[in-house]
């Protein structure tokens, strides 16, 4: 049968389960989807548009137009050579018999190949759709991303929740198969309350229609969209507006099948505890979102429920009577933590451990100070208020108000520094130690708190590449990669004009309870270094580029940055090709007759062609015109002045014999040669540029 004669069919498949978990429905949905695609794909079926369907209860997916049989397919097989397939009466041998046998076929199908040996071909009939469907949908589930799986009952299936029921359908005909110890039917549930009986379902078209009218959205998407916009209604209900976290937004779309925003109210006494801990505890806890006015916190809260209530203002007083207790533990949590002073916190850092090896976080906070201060003795910052930002940078971690809300270390810090009267800088370096925490965040505002979170940062490094905790692959339980980061951005971003070497050092020699390994240095700038390499590629920055400059062992995170930025800029003008192809050709020529050896000193006497002498003399001019330039780092006006030389080098190389016969003519040649290259490799190796 011919494709174009294939019949197609929409097929749905809906898993009904017990709750599935809010926060990884929408991975699990994407993947269940994925997995019956490649399915139907690696079975060379034929399909139209495909929808997913995920509800707290349920993964379903429906596919458009899916081709009702596998298209048949022409098979040819090989066996052994024709001439010992039949003896001398011309009957088949066994070898020619045992080819046949394998191939389900007899010798008068047999035929000879082009290539000598014996051939069969043969119709492979597709199968029928519905054969294969089931163990295409097992497959899916069984490829989930679910680190846990669970049993429940006497039953041996495995699955993240127990599943109830299933529903398989291709056209109006139910597909006769099992998946996970269910056998498939046409039977749905609606919503648990509202609805909690069975739908038929009579076709995959209708499925969306049935479940509505059963009082579940099962578009997961559409259930977003309509959560956003009734959170915002209400925001604006209350004079205010409503802020709608992403993650937050799908974690409550996960856990309703019919949402109905609802507001409600907290006492206004609340409102002295910091903002961002009420937030905290009415977003992790009680997954509702917040209102800001005037960019205030208001007293107000925006539920979801996942219910048409009767009598919403109870349903309302029921979150209210339950929100107070958590606020109230988090106003606890603020005025017994205010009754003692943020530095009298120090001494219990003592008795917790950073990293096994590495000593407590009291050491920890010592390191950094000592660091930070010998930073900032270089850079011109307060040293005082350095110091005393270390001191103080890591004593919120043993509050009340930490323990409770992790999320608010720093936050909380900042708040109590702020209480104690401690100067403004020192407050914000508590939050600005954290900074940047993930890749696009702002950098601290402070001098302060740049320091802080540069000392912080490089003590990690130091300390964990010096006891062989370095990434690897995928592993990086340290967020080691997101620490390199930060110090690359710190330096490049805040201007601090101070080689990684010197920083490296310095952090070595601290006060460590075990030295760091004598390759730590070595190790971990070469992990800095690869890291710029990331950053490059994310700017969409050419390799080359990178490399050019990286190839001078340079290890000065401004400096390479301005050189890679400059490069970058000379990489798109017209002449760049040009001289990074000439570059290449001197380095080559170098290499070859001395490199190293060859002195930059030219005989102006030995100059004989009008391309050399010319040559000679714009390199002299370009090198009193980039001096200047190259003191004061400005290495993208010393290439744009370079660029100048193209037309020189392209009519040297086009006229004039390096090579020469006579020998000093040609170590004149070659020290001209090392001129050039001295120029541009002052700023990068750019003969990188060239593949």
């Amino acid at each position: 049968m011919s494709a174009s004669q294939i019949e197609s069919r929409d097929f749905l498949v809906e898993l009904g389960t017990e709750e599935l978990p809010p926060k990884a429905l929408k991975t699990l949905s994407a993947a269940f989807t994925s997995g019956i695609e490649q399915g139907l794909k690696d079975a060379g079926l034929n399909f139209g548009a495909v929808v997913s369907f995920a509800a707290p209860r349920r993964l379903a997916v429906r596919i458009e137009a899916l081709e009702a049989q596998q298209a048949d397919q022409e098979e040819i097989l090989y066996g052994p050579p024709a001439n010992i397939a039949f003896d001398a009466d011309g009957k088949p041998t066994k070898a020619a018999e045992g080819f046949a046998a394998r191939a389900g076929a007899t010798a008068a199908d047999l035929q000879t190949g082009d290539n000598g040996k014996l051939m069969i071909q043969r119709t492979i009939k597709g199968k029928q759709t519905t054969e294969l469907l089931a163990a295409i949908v097992q497959n899916s589930l069984d490829k989930l991303p679910i680190p846990k799986r669970m049993r429940w009952g006497a039953s041996r299936v495995e699955f993240v929740r127990p599943v109830q029921w299933l529903v398989m359908l291709f056209g109006s005909d139910v597909v006769d198969g099992d998946v996970l110890g269910l056998k498939a039917g046409n039977t749905s549930r609606g919503h648990r309350f509202h609805a909690p009986g069975e739908i038929t379902i009579a076709n995959p078209a209708e499925y969306q229609d049935k479940l509505r009218a059963a009082y579940v959205m099962a578009d997961f998407a559409e259930r977003a969209a309509l959560i956003n916009e009734q959170v915002a209604a209400k925001g604006k209900e209350l004079g205010g507006e409503a802020v709608i976290d992403a993650d937050l937004l799908n974690e409550v779309t996960a856990l309703n099948e019919w949402p109905v925003a609802l507001a409600g109210s907290f006492d206004e006494d609340f409102l002295r505890v910091p903002p961002e801990a009420l937030v905290s505890s009415m977003k992790e806890h009680q997954k509702y979102f917040h209102v800001m006015k005037d960019g205030k916190l208001m007293p107000n809260f925006i539920t979801i429920a996942n219910i048409e209530s009767k009598d919403p203002a109870q349903v309302i007083s029921g979150n209210e009577k339950v929100i107070r207790p958590r606020l109230s533990d988090a106003a606890f949590f603020w005025d017994t933590d205010r009754k003692q002073k943020l530095e009298s916190r120090f001494a219990k850092l003592e008795n917790v451990v950073w990293v096994n090896g590495l000593g407590s976080i009291a050491d920890k906070a010592r390191r950094i100070g000592k660091l930070a201060s010998r930073i900032a003795a270089v850079t011109g910052a307060d040293s005082a208020l350095v110091e005393r930002a270390a001191q103080l940078c890591k004593n919120d971690l043993v509050s009340s108000m930490v323990y409770e809300f992790t999320d608010l270390q720093g936050l909380a810090g900042k708040y109590y520094a702020e209480h104690d009267g401690e100067h403004a800088d020192v407050a914000a370096a508590m939050v600005e130690q954290y900074m940047p925490a993930f890749a696009g965040d702002a950098l601290p505002a402070t001098q302060t708190g740049t320091l802080i979170a540069l000392a912080d940062r490089l003590d990690s490094l130091v300390g964990l590449f010096g006891i062989g905790q370095i990434p690897t692959g995928s592993k990086d339980p340290f967020a080691l990669r997101r620490a390199s980061l930060g110090v690359l951005r710190l330096l490049v971003e805040k201007q601090i004009n101070i080689d990684l070497g010197d920083l490296i050092d310095w952090t070595i020699d601290n006060n460590w309870v075990a030295a760091p390994k004598a390759d730590t240095k070595a190790t971990l700038t070469e992990y800095l270094l690869d890291r710029f390499s990331a950053w490059y590629a994310d700017e969409g920055i050419p390799a080359g580029v990178f490399q050019s400059v990286r190839a001078l062992g340079i290890t000065n995170a401004l400096d390479i940055n301005r050189r890679v930025q400059a490069v970058h800029a000379f990489n798109k003008l017209d002449a760049a090709e040009a001289l990074a192809a000439a570059n290449k050709r001197v380095s080559n020529i170098l290499a070859k007759n001395g490199g190293d050896k060859v002195e930059a000193k030219v005989d102006s006497a030995l100059l004989a062609q009008a391309e050399e002498k010319t040559l000679a003399e714009q390199v002299a001019t370009k090198q009193q015109a980039v001096e200047p330039l190259m003191a004061q780092g400005d290495y993208s006006a010393a290439l744009t002045e370079l660029a100048g030389l193209r037309a020189a080098v392209d009519a040297f190389f086009d006229n004039v014999m390096v090579m020469a016969d006579d020998e000093a003519v040609k170590n004149n040649r070659l020290a001209l040669l090392k001129q050039l290259q001295g120029l541009f490799i002052g700023i990068a190796d750019i003969s990188l540029l060239q593949g």
